[in-house]
């Protein structure tokens, strides 16, 4: 029988928090009894991220039919973002009893790699294939090829429709507006002009081009503007650099909004050049290093979308697809802002990944 994924996730939590220094968090999640549902978002139409949206209650599977292959594919393990997805998955495979296999393309300019990486998952003995896609429609193809033979659930970063089986995520329009709105609401229109360097991560991602439009759809309707726009990998190295031109070329802005590797790459580099207190520096998705940068308030907010959990769900998802016992095609958890205030009230569990987790690619 498998523990349901809050109560296994607050007991790791917590052995995490006493190894990083961090605070164990608390909810009605963690102490849920074994098997306790989840509360998570629907959408009617399925896949449709402008559809009706519902809460519903998704009670975890407690077993399976018998040891089904999943072949799971990341865009890339480079970030605690993913890291976390990581940790949903295996620990929900494992509690499953499942087989689980994990390909990462080492970061979203390799597409040729993720096609590679698909057509290989299409060519061995998989039952149903988990995609987090480096581009929207960059495998629609492949996808449609799959879709004759195994069930396909697109995870996390959004995908054209077509061939898909079941999705799970949250609309990263949806993720763009609401620190875009948090934003807003702390400098609203007629308020004193605030410059803004605008970091959305790689072009062509699919994830990028729906934050891009909810963050600047809220800034328009505030006393923010964008200076500069910088695009590229999410990698520390290559968002330092990235910060550094954005510097170089506006010395006057205001506030940094970008991925979570932007916000954590922009702390040094701020400080370094005394600018920690002239630079506000906002998220758009949640990470242990954007937990640890609002707890020391040198960083404001971040929206998150729970990974973790996403990870479980889109385990159960495939279950599911296999099995046929597919209630919900598409389903991801609710988006929640945390900053300074909100972030001790909140839970984490289902957010990060403890801090002795390492990558894990076969379970």
């Amino acid at each position: 029988m498998a523990a349901s994924a809050g109560f296994a996730c607050a007991f790791l939590a917590r052995q995490a928090a006493a190894q990083d220094g961090l605070p164990a968090a608390e909810s009605d999640a963690a102490d849920a009894p074994s098997g306790a549902p989840l509360t998570v978002t629907s959408w009617t139409p399925a896949f449709d991220y402008d559809g009706a949206r519902r809460d519903i209650s998704y009670a975890l599977s407690t077993g399976t039919r018998k040891r089904w292959r999943i072949c799971a594919l990341y865009p890339h393990l480079k970030d605690p973002y993913w890291l976390s997805v990581n940790y949903g998955m295996v620990e929900r495979a494992r509690g499953l009893g499942l087989r689980l296999e994990i390909l990462e393309a080492g970061g979203y300019p390799n597409l040729e790699r993720q096609r590679k990486q698909l057509t290989d998952c299409l060519s061995r003995d998989f039952d149903a294939v988990i995609l987090g896609t480096v581009s929207f429609d960059g495998v629609s193809d492949l996808v449609q090829q799959l879709a004759q033979r195994l069930p396909l659930v697109a995870a996390v970063n959004d995908i054209a429709n077509d061939g898909i089986t079941a999705k799970v995520g949250v609309s990263w329009v949806d993720m763009g507006r609401a620190i875009g709105r948090y934003f807003a609401s702390r400098h609203p229109r007629g308020s004193a002009p605030k410059k803004v360097a605008w970091f959305p991560g790689p072009k062509g991602a699919g994830w990028v081009t729906f934050i891009e439009k909810g963050v600047t759809e809220e800034l328009e309707r505030s006393a923010g503007r964008i200076v500069t726009t910088q695009w590229g990998d999410t990698g520390t190295e290559a968002q330092l650099l990235l910060i550094e031109d954005a510097l170089e070329q506006h010395p006057d802005i205001d506030v940094i909004i970008g991925s979570a590797v932007t916000a954590d790459a922009a702390i040094p580099v701020l400080r370094a050049r005394e600018l920690s207190d002239h630079i506000q520096v906002l998220a758009d998705y949640f990470t242990h290093s954007v937990y640890r940068g609002i707890k020391r308030g040198k960083v404001v907010a971040a929206p998150t979308d729970y990974p973790v959990l996403q990870g479980m769900l889109a385990v159960e998802q495939a279950l599911r697809s296999i099995e046929g016992t597919l209630a919900y095609p598409h389903v991801g958890p609710s988006i929640k802002i945390l900053d300074g205030e909100s972030i001790t009230q909140q839970d984490i569990q289902n957010s990060l990944a403890p801090a002795w987790f390492q990558p894990v690619f076969r379970v």
